[in-house]
């Protein structure tokens, strides 16, 4: 009877500590994340966001029941997510899953939230069907809302999570101005990146024309890949807004060239004084590096073209970044696209502070002069002596007016419209970013490389004074590559690898082969 009731105790005990230890896990959210990069792991910026909430933010998660693999483990990565920020919101973070299922008041409601229903694969009594599933996002905050219409995969969704809280809880978002008028990109050719911005900014252009001076409103000014070269007052007009603390991005090609020519000219954009007046100078040189990216070429092979991949060494591959610097901390490669030098010596003489942010590998070199780059061209080691070369620089500091010692010629048709009256000689405190090339973030010539788009977006929030996402856009759930290893090294892990295993499988044959023996023979003497 005592043991009967010392078992009902220790049940009832061990019932009450689980009870304890569940009501304290709801109320202190805790969770141990043994990945390098902590990609399980809400971000301090993702904290910090979710933790100011003053308002109920609503996240309705329309998902099918009973989801085949691997969109149930999506399912449930997503909910551990969403728990994570309702644990950290204070009681303002609320989340609900909503099944649209066969009702179809329900799918109705998602697709106007903007949710599309998608056809998934599924297995059912040994057969292969496709069935419709819903697998999206809504986020309500006030009368404003987001969506994510499909949730692929988990790659990154926190900041998809994170950028939504951000936008609908920033009472004004910033613009983010794209100049025209001198050959640029439409932010069509730049689409990828414009739906990357518009999570947090609001993206426009600029257009100068008539002698409009640049809105205050524009946090960010980009300047990308101009082709035709700028007049006096369009300078003056950049040059002023940078003088009343607006930032800009020069992205600039000063050589021309294709792929399909094999061949490329200066671009003379007579834009090289007034960057040379902030610090920095882009050369009138093309950059090669023995890391670099690939191209498939035809070579002819008797009567036949055999299409092959061959390294094209201007087009750099580069994975040499400032890593304390968070416009590239976490980046894994960027590809440029003929880029060109970049020549600071001149900003610490003016007081400025400048950073390289992407330098060329520790082998590359310079084509100057004479542009001839055809990707079977011979090579010798003399092509790439060089090491660190920068590509991509920021600079710090309280600009001198590129105007300060020379007048200002103005056109006719704006001479009314451009004050210079009231012109500022040194500016505020501001900062510039300068890539010598304006093409590594175009659809067209990316490569569809992701880190070329979030180099691109990381500049852009580091001069909007908002680089608290970056380091979310970066982590990625994705598996990593292994580290390369010298040719000797992988040879005597794959020697290592090959004859240790067999090694010990005999070893352990012949210990267990000994044991037996003893054994053996100690029962003999027993004489059993």
């Amino acid at each position: 009877m005592n043991q009967q009731r010392q078992t009902i105790v220790r049940t009832l005990l061990i019932f009450a500590i689980i009870v304890l230890v569940n009501i304290i896990a709801v109320q202190f959210f805790s969770r141990v994340d043994l990945t390098s990069d902590k990609i399980y792991t809400l971000s301090g910026a993702s904290k910090n966001l979710v933790k100011s909430l003053d308002d109920k933010f609503l996240v309705k998660a329309y998902f099918t029941s009973d989801l085949p693999a691997p969109y149930n483990n999506n399912r449930r990565y997503l909910q551990d997510q969403l728990d994570e920020y309702r644990a950290y919101a204070g009681g303002n973070f609320q989340y609900e899953f909503i099944d649209p299922g066969k009702k179809e008041e329900i799918e109705q409601e998602a697709q106007r939230y903007g949710i599309p229903p998608v056809q998934v694969q599924v297995l059912k009594e040994d057969k292969l069907q496709i069935e419709k599933a819903y697998m999206g996002l809504v986020f309500l905050y006030g009368d404003k809302q987001e969506r994510v219409p499909v949730v692929q995969s988990t790659s990154n969704l926190e900041y998809e999570i994170s950028s939504a809280l951000k936008k609908l809880t920033t009472k004004e978002l910033k613009k983010i101005g794209f100049l025209t008028g001198h050959g640029e990109p439409s932010l069509q050719q730049m689409s990828r990146l414009q739906e990357m911005l518009t999570k947090q900014y609001l993206v426009t252009t600029v257009d100068l024309s008539g002698g409009k001076a640049i809105p205050s409103d524009i946090a960010v000014l980009l300047i990308v890949a101009p082709s035709q070269p700028f007049k006096n007052w369009e300078k003056f007009l950049i040059d002023q807004y940078l003088m009343r603390g607006g930032k800009v991005a020069f992205l600039l090609n000063k050589v021309s060239a294709t792929l399909q020519n094999q061949m490329g000219k200066t671009l003379n954009l007579e834009i090289d004084d007034m960057l040379e007046s902030y610090g920095v100078r882009v050369n009138d040189d093309l950059v090669r590096d023995v890391n670099c990216a690939y191209v498939t070429i035809g070579q002819q092979a008797g009567f036949m073209i055999i299409q092959n991949q061959v390294p094209f060494y201007y087009l750099p591959r580069t994975a040499e970044f400032d890593k304390t610097n968070p416009i590239t901390r976490g980046l894994g490669s960027v590809i440029f696209f003929f880029a060109s030098s970049i020549d600071t010596s001149l900003a610490k003489a003016k007081g400025l502070v400048p950073h390289v942010l992407v330098k060329s590998s520790t082998k590359s070199g310079r084509q100057e002069n004479f542009f001839l780059i055809n990707p079977t061209a011979p090579v010798t080691p003399d092509m790439f002596k060089e090491s660190g070369i920068p590509l991509a620089v920021a600079i710090e500091g309280a600009f001198p007016s590129a105007f300060s010692n020379k007048p200002i010629a103005l056109d006719l048709t704006v001479q009314s419209s451009i004050d210079t009256t009231n012109r500022l000689f040194t500016g505020n405190l501001s900062k510039i970013v300068v890539v010598g090339d304006g093409d590594f973030f175009q659809n067209e010539y990316s490569g569809g490389n992701k880190d070329n788009f979030l180099f691109a977006s990381n500049v852009v929030d580091w001069l909007a004074d908002d680089i608290g996402l970056a380091s979310i856009r970066v982590r990625d759930s994705e598996s990593k590559p292994l580290d390369e290893v010298a040719e000797g090294t992988r040879a005597w892990i794959k020697g290592v690898n090959l004859t240790i295993p067999p090694l010990l499988v005999v070893l352990v044959g012949i210990a267990r082969w000994r044991w037996r023996a003893a054994m053996r023979k100690r029962l003999e003497t027993k004489g059993l």
